[in-house]
């Protein structure tokens, strides 16, 4: 059997799974919060793994290992802020949001920030974060398809067009039929497949070059000086600007809506202990061994146009085809385990964040689902007409949300009410500056881009907060 009928055997059956659990879930579903929320009743082991798989996407397995081809160990930073964020939202964020949002009734991310808010400003602020969710998913959700369309080009030979259809088709099946049961249940099982991966890569490498010993003896032949610095290219004050910016992606995970949600859903604070455990070992396994993939690639020297395409190409030298065929479905898992999450989101802002149910005189079930399509749409014509790399308009995206409402949910779950104009001019710094700040030509780090946005706009939300309250 060779490589492309094996992948082909897998992705199908694997993609058949993914419809099966979309028309199980489809019966678990009667109102919005079963929708939305999953009835508030995830569990640790799917929480746990539904959010890790949906915080590292295609932009973990691809982006990340490219980005290590590239710039060597000084991408060790980017990895350690991603860590940090993690564990500032399981041990911080986790508990208090699921509380909060639960005495408040909350359904999406959009309804805690709104919260306190009242008549037309509500709806002015509403309607502000419905505008930055749906720019920045619909940009998300085009790097993963990206990353579908360089699998399938890769992988069959195919146009990147019709692989960005095919994958675009799947993802938005399951997630319009089973909706927040169908994602998690989903997410779960691909961040699984990606733990597998991202183990079974890297030893291969690793054994492929002789050992952990033989890889360093080999990047010191072949790497370039900047790819051995722990700051790449940068000294002194710019050194610390690279430091500083790759590990303030930590902040991102404050103001993520397709992350935060899973806490919104989760059964009790008992589930959340039993979850960080899980979390923190994926996180170890998949950065750590997606790290090494990018060494690998290095060291070996493989023949590549895009570094992004590493992870497909040692997985072709390296493994027969059907372990081979495994691997690259756990490719598609990473882009569908953050694409469905985000049109789910994207979904609940148009149907209950801006009640267009009421306007267009549909139900909220049905207009969510319409709602997956459009965005679904969007986001494959964005990837047809405008490519980019997926590691740049996926960190955008992050840093954007980040930036946006990291600080009003970061300064209301420490207990303090802001007023909504206050909340208003808050996102509108933080995601206007992202904005700036990402056509503006690279810092060293992209320190300004990950950083300034951010704080800005945290200095509006912390002089306009109200005196805190008990909670």
């Amino acid at each position: 059997m060779n490589q492309a009928n094996s992948i082909l055997i897998v992705l199908i059956a694997y993609k058949a799974l993914l419809l099966f659990i979309g028309f199980w879930a489809q019966k678990r579903v009667s109102d919005q919060q079963d929708f939305f929320l999953g009835g508030r009743k995830l569990g640790p082991f799917v929480s746990a793994l539904s959010y890790s798989a949906s915080s590292s996407s295609a932009w973990q397995l691809l982006g990340f290992s490219g980005i290590v081809v590239l710039i060597g160990i000084s991408a060790i930073w980017l990895l350690l802020g991603s860590f940090f964020g993690m564990l500032i939202a399981w041990f911080w964020v986790a508990p208090k949001l699921r509380k909060v949002s639960l005495e408040q009734n909350d359904l999406t991310l959009v309804d805690f920030i709104c919260h306190e808010s009242k008549g037309q400003s509500r709806k002015l602020l509403a309607g502000i974060c419905a505008v930055v969710i749906l720019i920045s998913f619909a940009l998300y959700v085009a790097a993963q398809f990206q990353g579908a369309g360089n699998l399938f080009s890769t992988s069959f030979n195919m146009p990147v067009a019709q692989g960005v259809i095919i994958g675009a088709v799947i993802i938005a099946i399951y997630t319009m039929l089973g909706g927040f049961w169908a994602v998690s249940v989903t997410d779960a099982v691909q961040g699984i497949i990606m733990a597998f991966a991202a183990l079974a890569l890297p030893i291969a490498a690793l054994i492929h070059i002789g050992g952990p010993i033989e890889l360093l003896h080999s990047l010191q032949q072949v790497a370039s000086s900047e790819q051995l610095h722990l700051t790449g290219q940068a000294f002194g004050l710019m050194a610390m600007g690279v430091i500083v910016g790759n590990l303030a992606v930590c902040l991102g995970p404050l103001g993520q809506p397709h992350m935060l949600v899973r806490f919104m859903a989760i059964r009790d604070d008992a589930a959340i202990r039993q979850g960080r455990k899980i979390t923190v070992a994926w996180f170890l396994v998949v950065q750590l061994g997606i790290f090494i993939v990018g060494l690998s690639g290095i060291a070996m020297q493989s023949n590549y146009d895009n570094p992004e395409n590493i992870f497909f190409i040692l997985t072709t030298e390296l493994f027969h085809p059907v372990i081979g065929g495994i691997i690259i479905a756990a490719i598609l898992s990473a882009i569908m385990s953050t694409a469905d999450s985000q049109l789910l989101v994207s979904a609940s802002v148009l149907s209950h964040d801006l009640k267009l149910n009421e306007r267009l005189k549909l139900s909220p079930l049905t207009l969510s689902r319409y709602a997956v399509i459009v965005m679904v749409f969007a986001a494959t014509l964005i990837t047809l007409l405008a490519p980019e790399a997926i590691f740049s308009r996926a960190l955008f995206a992050w840093t954007a949300l980040g930036a946006a409402f990291g600080p009003v949910v970061a300064l209301r779950l420490a207990g303090y009410s802001l007023p909504t104009g206050i909340k208003t001019a808050s996102i509108c710094v933080g995601f206007v500056l992202a904005i700036g700040f990402y056509m503006a030509p690279d810092a060293p780090g992209d320190f300004a881009e990950r950083v300034i946005p951010f704080v800005c706009a945290f200095l509006v939300a912390w002089f306009g907060k109200k005196s805190i309250r008990q909670r």
